[in-house]
């Protein structure tokens, strides 16, 4: 095999749980029906990642760090340069930056009431952007202010002038009904000291504007929370790291709506793709994050603005003709493309999508949506797999899948916790095989996938404690090796149509859970080995090389 396998990176924000009782001690995982997760599990290798390093409770921009083989301890800066230059603040070095909430503040006692004054502010969260950007900080001049709107509840906040320090703390309290804290200097140069006294002056500032817009005017007299004071936390500065293609010999691409994962890709000069329609919220939409990065991986796509052209094209083919579920095939490449990916080339070598709903289930305390939202990723995994299939089939390449977390999120305690997150690793062609084969995966619809509607009914307990038994029938017929049949009764083995993994490679595990992935051949990992991992497997550099290696695309 001359060329490496092309990589899709699929990480699922806040993926990994604890047990939950009213599941009968089952996470959210084992719950779910998941049957294309499975299918990678069972033809690929598994394991469990520490994102950073066991016992842990890391945020997204340090997990996502380790994960692209930049150590945090090192490289980090604060997570407010990430967060703005993925809203698009271009930073200069000594510009220093922020990743905000629009928050409540109570301002006769100085409490914020909601670090989150609403996390449906789309509509809203631009215009008050606009009318932040440019402000001026009393006592401040010839510093420029800019602001720009992030997702939900969160904008960048970027501050340009001499002498500055990303050195400062945060103004959020980080619990709700806590005082709004001062920043103060974190070490003991002058330019922290004089930094601190800026970031409070700019606070003040912000809040002024907020007070008295006629955005909060509304939302007073409606009863609704006021986005009054913007809360800054995550001072940084740009990093100066090795290129991402330098440091691991593969042409890289990220979908990623979330505007702090974006701007860390920038950070490390992969290429940032639009993805049409997706966001980093409830709302977004997987199938045209799938769509993406396949065309970036089999070639339709090379570059941003060719993405964009493409977005743009696709768009008005749907204004005209109505949305087509299948998508055109790009050419065929030269095996000369392939060599070379880039501008006119074979596209990328490596791509990234990021998944946010599921993390803010956790974060939101939805015990029964955080099982819907992991079974609309494994649909969307489920035409990754016919994409990157019917591509590797017709002879463009081939392709490897990579699905892990970030961190968990259990849903029981609303935050990040220091469990590791199911990691797998799998040839497109094996988890085919494992489903059963090709006219199993080419049925896979590729229509926009539903997603769960958050302001309705959640799902109960005891319907889902049901499904976990179905699935727990299915596995348990995998592990016998009884062949799927369609015609299997639904009252055994569930109402689904799909199969259950019916050959498994590499190691024994089927399922693709917190307790299965325990099992797996990788055993327990930091993040620091993911890309060294995922270059043997791909075979991007040779066995035993530094810097990780891999024969062939793996087992």
């Amino acid at each position: 095999m001359s060329n490496p396998a092309r990589v899709l990176y699929l990480l699922v924000d806040g993926i990994g749980d604890v047990s939950i009782p009213a599941f009968g001690d089952r996470t959210p995982l084992e719950v779910a029906h998941t049957p294309y997760l499975d299918a990678l599990a069972a033809g690929g290798l598994n394991g469990l990642l520490d994102p950073v390093e066991p016992g842990l409770a890391c945020g997204s921009d340090t997990a996502h760090m380790s994960i692209f083989g930049y150590d945090p301890r090192i490289h980090y800066r604060g997570r407010g340069a990430f967060e703005s230059m993925g809203a698009g603040i271009a930073m200069a070095p000594g510009d220093i930056a922020f990743k905000c909430n629009f928050a409540t503040l109570d301002t006769a006692s100085g409490i914020v009431t909601s670090r989150r004054a609403d996390r449906h502010f789309e509509h809203l969260g631009p215009t008050l952007c606009a009318a932040l950007d440019g402000l001026p900080v009393p006592g401040y001049p010839g510093y420029h202010v800019t602001v720009r709107y992030a997702t939900e509840h969160r904008c960048g906040v970027a501050v340009s002038g001499p002498g500055l320090s990303d050195a400062v703390g945060d103004t959020d309290p980080l619990k709700d009904n806590l005082p709004l804290r001062k920043s103060g200097p974190t070490d003991d140069s002058p330019e922290a000291a004089f930094t601190a006294g800026l970031v409070n002056a700019l606070s003040e500032a912000l809040q002024g504007v907020l007070e008295t817009h006629p955005i909060n005017d509304q939302r007073r007299a409606a009863g609704e929370a006021v986005a009054n004071v913007v809360l800054l936390r995550g001072c940084g500065s740009r990093i100066r790291v090795p290129c991402f293609h330098d440091k691991h010999h593969m042409r890289g691409c990220l979908v990623a709506p979330t505007k702090i994962i974006a701007g860390l890709g920038l950070s490390f000069d992969i290429d940032s793709l639009e993805a049409p329609g997706a966001t980093g919220s409830y709302n977004s939409d997987l199938s045209s994050k799938a769509t993406t990065i396949c065309a970036a991986l089999t070639g339709a796509i090379s570059s941003p603005d060719q993405q964009l052209q493409a977005s743009e094209q696709a768009q008005a083919d749907k204004a005209e003709q109505g949305r087509k579920e299948e998508a055109s095939q790009p050419p065929a490449l030269t095996a000369e493309q392939w060599a070379n990916p880039g501008p006119g080339g074979g596209g990328y070598q490596f791509g990234f999508v990021h998944v946010k709903a599921v993390d803010d289930t956790g974060h939101d305390r939805m015990v029964g949506f955080k099982v819907r939202f992991l079974e609309a990723v494994d649909k969307m995994v489920g035409q990754v797999l016919r994409r990157l299939w019917e591509a590797e089939a017709a002879g463009r390449g081939r392709y490897v899948v990579v699905v892990s977390g970030d961190h968990s999120t259990p849903v029981m305690f609303g935050d990040h916790s220091n469990e590791p997150v199911p990691f797998i690793i799998c040839n497109v062609r094996h988890a085919v095989e494992a489903l059963g084969g090709p006219a199993h995966v080419t049925k896979v619809p590729l229509a926009p996938i539903p997603m769960p509607d958050v302001k309705g009914t959640p799902p109960k307990a005891e319907d889902l404690c049901k499904q976990a038994v179905f699935k727990d029938a299915r596995r348990k017929a995998s592990w016998a090796g009884r062949p799927w049949d369609p015609a299997m009764p639904p009252e055994l083995f569930g109402p689904w149509r799909d199969p259950w993994p019916t050959c498994v490679r590499g190691d024994p595990v089927r399922c693709y859970d917190e307790v299965s992935a325990a099992r797996g051949g990788l055993g327990r990992f930091p993040g620091s080995q993911v890309l060294t991992l995922v270059k043997q497997f791909a075979g991007v550099t040779p066995l035993g090389a530094a810097g990780g290696a891999g024969q062939g695309a793996g087992p």
